[in-house]
């Protein structure tokens, strides 16, 4: 069966069973630096619409950033190598405001393996249009939570919300914790004024993302990402017929809160990542028309998309 993101549980019996000459024995053996190494994440960076001066030193931010999310221990549990979170960042330069402030996207894009197959499922998609990042040649990118900076807190919020979608897709509501941190890292940028945070500076800012994620209205698009991919995606090759039903019960259950939402960036961000992993589900399906019913009312973005499910 699938993993669970819950680490690694001793119960306190067996502890005590545990010699003193073994315990000091793995004390000098391991390493003080434990990296838990949650993000298999490749970073790469674009300015080749920046122009006027050299900036080929913002190549080597691609390879610290790229150290800075892949070796930190962002939890407190043990991920074996194959169960860390493939995912994939690209910083696209537009403008450089100085010498060391730019404006830039963020592409974003991170998986989850599907139980019993060699495929992944696309869990998170976001296309950043508002970033600013101040960088300048050979600074190091230092961890500093309870401090905005323009890059990492940045990094920060893309991490423990790649961690939260992930935690959710195993078990029900598991990644309270990440977005609780990402949160926090949302609350603090918006104090500093910076671009791209504020709730009232678009539908699609950071800020606007992490409290429809936190907002209670959107509970059942929160539980509806581990009962999609454990009690669909997990269990498709064992019934394929009993997991379409069960995803036609969860898409009409949601045609409700695209109702009630006016602005639903969150569920926006559910249908980007997942329009045409659903659109192959259903495809040629008995469940089809249904399911082409209550998506064209959900996600009228990818409506060509789901049209091909009925041939």
């Amino acid at each position: 069966m699938p993993s669970v993101r819950s680490g690694t549980v001793i119960s306190e019996c067996a502890m005590t069973k545990i010699s003193l000459a073994l315990g000091l024995f793995l004390l000098l053996a391991v390493p003080s630096q434990v990296e838990a190494q949650e993000f298999n994440c490749n970073v790469s960076v674009n300015y080749q619409a920046l122009s006027g001066s050299d900036y080929s030193f913002l190549q080597e931010m691609s390879d610290r950033a790229s150290e800075y999310i892949n070796k930190r221990q962002w939890t407190e549990d043990r991920f074996e190598d194959e169960e860390r979170i493939d995912c994939s960042i690209q910083i696209i330069f537009s403008e450089a405001i100085s010498l060391t402030r730019f404006r830039a996207r963020l592409v974003l894009a991170s998986r989850r393996p599907i139980f019993g197959t060699a495929s992944q499922s696309s869990v998170l998609t976001i296309s950043d249009e508002d970033l600013q990042i101040e960088y300048s040649q050979g600074t190091p990118l230092i961890y500093e939570p309870d401090r905005f900076h323009a890059l990492t807190s940045v990094l920060n919020f893309y991490a423990h919300l790649m961690l939260g979608f992930d935690y959710d897709t195993f078990e029900s509501l598991g990644g309270q914790s990440h977005f609780l941190a990402a949160q926090r890292i949302a609350e603090m940028a918006q104090s500093s004024g910076a671009a791209g945070w504020s709730g009232i500076s678009g539908d699609q800012s950071r800020g606007e993302l992490i409290s429809q994620i936190m907002d209670s209205r959107f509970r059942t698009l929160r539980t509806l990402y581990f009962d999609y991919h454990y009690g669909v995606l997990d269990h498709f090759i064992r019934d394929q017929d009993d997991a379409r039903t069960k995803l036609l019960s969860l898409v009409q259950g949601l045609v409700g809160l695209r109702e009630e939402v006016s602005r639903a960036y969150y569920l926006d961000q559910f249908f980007s990542a997942k329009f045409l992993e659903i659109a192959n589900v259903f495809r040629s399906s008995p469940q089809a028309v249904q399911a082409f019913d209550a998506l064209s009312v959900m996600d009228p973005a990818h409506l060509s998309e789901y049209s091909y499910m009925m041939q």
